[in-house]
């Protein structure tokens, strides 16, 4: 178990599965509890890159994840070390509240009722009741009762109908004995634009400051704040945090756009935190990245919503095949195809990429990639040796069509089946489908 020391009491918001709108609930709380002048560290419970940009948005702090399956508890306690100051966690989970993996990973299954569990911060439930009443309380009492040793705050009720649809839903929960903390009423215009991978990001959301302020105030006309932040709890104990896993140091130029974002903030806190200065750059600006740069960094995104400008920008192109002779240049996933030689759009058009790599994409037949990756090392990549063993998380609809350069890595899904998408590797040039979470730790 986690053994935080002075980590503030927290709740974790979850649901029964997704489309719930937890993350609605999410983003006004955060806004609420700011609002109310209280410092609130938000946390994302699983391999999650757009919820955390949101989370910063609503209350002007870093958002982290906590992943049971790819950390160990080295890491874990230093992600939860980054609480410090702060008077309350509020996480939000992902999925359903206990759906996680078959196979076991560095500290557990990866679902939200182990992050919980483990730092002790009780369940906050989003039921959906459109469509039901009563019965919804069967629900609640299931997961509720599901794992005994689970702390549960109670529930909140979303997309209530009709105060008759309240009053019935209230009896339900009354009658098996779940905590009811608010009743939030059908509304349409509180919803986040999504796409196919889910929310958009937030820096693409043409008014999220105002999206943030209606949630925070639908949350305080219709929850019971003062209860919510009564039932937080943690866990509390010895440990310290301990330092960050090794990481690329020097000088980094990595790519932030619309087109490259996904970047994990515990990833970058371990950079910086190894010494590196990170050096921003816009391929879709057609900017090169800093000349000076020992690494270039292509973190994911959405290289095929901006396949054309890419192609257009020769600046960023020169300028990374100038760095690419004598020094190393990663992608992940989206950084990897805008790496390779082509990608092929919806519509069928080839554009063409930077040439690095001999990779060839297309989302012309989309393919669902979705999972936990367990990767070895065949050859080095920035920040770790050949042999060394990863974890990550892939989350994609591209095709392979060519994939011709040396394997970088043998590629696992959780369970340790093989996957395809090993990677690649050309000179200083290596990328990956997968987002690399952190390494293997040593069992303790």
């Amino acid at each position: 178990m986690v053994d935080p020391a002075s980590v503030p009491p927290g709740l974790m918001i979850s649901a029964p599965s997704s489309g719930t709108g937890k993350t609605t609930v999410m983003l006004g709380l955060l806004r609420a509890l700011a609002e109310e002048g209280l410092t609130v560290q938000p946390y994302k419970s699983g391999p999650d890159y757009i919820d955390p940009a949101f989370h910063r948005a609503a209350c002007g702090r870093a958002s982290f994840n906590l992943d049971t399956w790819a950390m160990g508890a080295d890491l874990l306690g230093t992600v939860t070390a980054q609480s410090q100051g702060a008077d309350i966690c509020i996480a939000e989970g992902s999925m359903g509240l206990y759906d996680g993996v078959a196979t076991r990973g560095q500290s557990g299954f990866g679902s939200s009722a182990e992050t919980a569990r483990h730092m002790g911060w009780p369940v906050v439930l989003v039921v959906d009741v459109s469509g039901q009443a009563q019965s919804a309380a069967a629900t609640a009492l299931g997961f509720q009762a599901y794992q005994p040793d689970l702390p549960f705050a109670g529930v909140i009720l979303n997309r209530v109908a009709s105060p008759r649809h309240e009053r019935l839903a209230r009896l339900g929960m009354e009658k098996a004995g779940v905590t009811v903390l608010g009743a939030l009423p059908r509304r349409g215009d509180l919803v986040l634009p999504e796409r196919h991978l889910g929310l958009i990001q937030a820096a693409e959301h043409p008014d999220l400051e105002a999206a943030i302020a209606a949630y925070a105030d639908f949350l305080r006309a219709h929850v019971d704040l003062d209860a919510l932040r009564n039932a937080a709890r943690g866990q509390r104990g010895q440990d310290g945090a301990r330092p960050w896993p090794s990481a690329p140091a020097g000088r980094i130029a990595l790519a932030q756009d619309a087109a490259f974002s996904f970047t994990y903030p515990h990833q970058l806190e371990g950079w910086r935190a190894a010494g590196a200065e990170i050096l921003p750059f816009s391929p879709l600006a057609d900017e090169a990245p800093d000349a000076s740069a020992d690494l270039v960094w292509l973190p994911g995104g959405y290289p095929e919503l901006h396949a054309g400008r890419l192609a257009a920008a020769s600046r960023f192109r020169a300028g990374l095949i100038r760095h690419a002779r004598s020094r190393p240049v990663h992608g992940e996933c989206g950084g990897y195809m805008a790496l390779g030689a082509a990608l092929i759009d919806k519509e069928g058009t080839a554009h063409e990429m930077a040439g690095l790599l001999g990779l060839v994409t297309s989302y012309e037949k989309r393919k669902f990639h979705l999972g936990y990756r367990r990767v070895d090392l065949l050859s080095p990549m920035p920040g770790h040796a050949a042999g060394t063993q990863l974890l990550g998380h892939e989350f994609h609809y591209s095709t392979i069509l060519e994939q011709p350069d040396a394997p970088l890595a043998r590629v696992a899904d959780a369970d340790g089946a093989p996957v395809p998408e090993t990677g690649s590797c050309r000179g200083h040039v290596t990328g990956t489908f997968f987002h690399l979470i952190t390494a293997q730790e040593a069992p303790r």
